[in-house]
């Protein structure tokens, strides 16, 4: 990889993403809804439900997973408790930021050049195919873990705020701050890769979607089966998902310089 060349097509991706007015309130007001929906939910949950929740056989098992993640959460009442179990949640729902926004990136990318016919200029160039396509989901990928991050910052201080300033020290575990420099990352190359992907192989931006939406159902599995305690992602569990997650963008990334076809998408699109 010639990192030259990858910081071209980065600032040039930006670019255009900057005198985008949709790309730019995707970036801001997307992942800020996201996490605004989530914060709401719990507050409601808890406030109407957790002494039912706490009590219910259903949360028994995630409770009781969280209490040996997290000792000092058996010393709380069972609301305090309730709150923490679906505070911890939030890290995983940080992943649904990148994954959103990713599938509006595959309708704008790969695709919008083709449609414009700026794409055969850009492949006449000397940059590499892996090069091109690395460029172009890094591109996307750095602004929307950016925006991960500092959803993540505002999340805890809005929980600070709410009166529950002594649950975000149960809530930031090691396996949380994990999911956070590792895992996230992981899974937003992935999702912009599989945009670029789906853009490349796509003639129109609807098409250029499909690929994309594939990921956001891993991630609801993943919400899904620590919610029901049939999976707790602990430290070694975050650890080895993470990667995981980086195992399979290579790999992806792989895949995207065969299927691009450099050479024949020139030649269909004039």
């Amino acid at each position: 990889m010639n990192r030259r060349r990858l910081r071209v097509i980065i600032i040039k991706e930006w670019a255009v993403l900057s005198r985008d007015v949709n790309s730019i309130l995707l970036l801001t007001l997307l992942p800020l809804l996201i996490i605004a929906e989530a914060v709401v939910v719990i507050w409601l949950v808890q406030h109407f439900a957790g002494d039912a929740i706490a009590q219910s056989a259903f949360f028994q098992s995630p409770l009781a997973k969280l209490r040996t993640a997290v000792p000092a959460v058996a010393d709380l009442d069972t609301v305090d408790q309730v709150r923490v179990f679906l505070l911890t949640q939030l890290n995983l729902f940080l992943l649904l930021i990148p994954t959103m926004v990713a599938i509006s990136f595959a309708t704008f990318t790969i695709v919008d050049e083709k449609l414009s016919g700026s794409l055969e200029a850009l492949l006449a160039t000397p940059i590499r195919t892996g090069e091109l396509l690395l460029g172009k989901a890094l591109a996307g990928a750095i602004p929307a873990l950016a925006a991960s991050w500092i959803c993540a910052g505002m999340t805890l201080l809005v929980v600070s705020l709410m009166g529950w300033r002594d649950l975000v020290a149960m809530v930031v575990t090691p396996a949380w701050v994990l999911t956070l420099v590792l895992l996230v990352p992981g899974v937003t190359l992935l999702s912009f890769l599989l945009g670029v992907i789906g853009s490349s192989r796509a003639r129109d931006p609807k098409n250029a979607q499909n690929l994309v939406v594939v990921i956001i159902l891993p991630v609801f599995g993943l919400i899904a089966l620590q919610i029901s305690g049939v999976l707790w992602l602990g430290l070694v569990g975050t650890l080895a998902l993470a990667c995981g997650v980086l195992v399979v963008d290579f790999v992806v990334l792989h895949m995207a310089v065969a299927l691009f076809q450099r050479e024949s998408i020139v030649l269909r699109w004039r």
